[in-house]
């Protein structure tokens, strides 16, 4: 799990637009958000990339670009962007080179019943890829609103 502080490691991940991606090509000026989420089309993550677009350009006033990443593939990645016109990268992790290193994939307890999978949550890098904030294990609604108050 990386702390604040630290690199991000480096990677190379695909994203819905079929292009390869590192930390260079998503930074924005001042950084990136990265927000990892379990599924495509499910409720909250549904919610949650919903409201990152709609807070796209206050993010982007900040000088920070917005990603989203999760275990799906490429096809889904574009299906669901497509959708609900998402203007940001999706990146496919499916063998959670960047999802483990980050601590976005660990056990989970839903409905009393553990198991692995992805912990939603958010990471801050400056456009070093230094990690400035970490959040984890956030709820969906309301998540977006209460980061923009913290790094605005």
């Amino acid at each position: 799990m990386i702390d604040i502080g630290k690199k991000i490691p480096a990677f190379k991940l695909v994203d819905q637009s079929d292009g390869e991606k590192s930390f260079k090509d998503i930074a924005g000026k001042n950084g990136v958000v990265i927000y990892a989420y379990p599924r495509d089309n499910t409720p909250g993550c549904t919610t949650e990339a919903n409201d990152f677009q709609a807070n796209l350009d206050k993010f982007e006033a900040l000088g920070l670009s917005v990603v989203g990443i999760s275990k799906d593939s490429v096809k889904s990645h574009c299906n669901f962007a497509e959708k609900y016109g998402l203007n940001f990268s999706l990146l496919s992790d499916p063998d959670k080179k960047l999802l483990e290193p980050l601590g976005a994939w660990g056990e989970k307890k839903n409905y009393g019943k553990v198991s692995m999978g992805i912990i939603r949550s958010t990471f801050v890098f400056d456009n070093k890829g230094k990690l400035q904030n970490a959040y984890r294990n956030v709820r969906a609604k309301g998540h977006v609103d209460r980061l923009l108050k913290d790094i605005s």
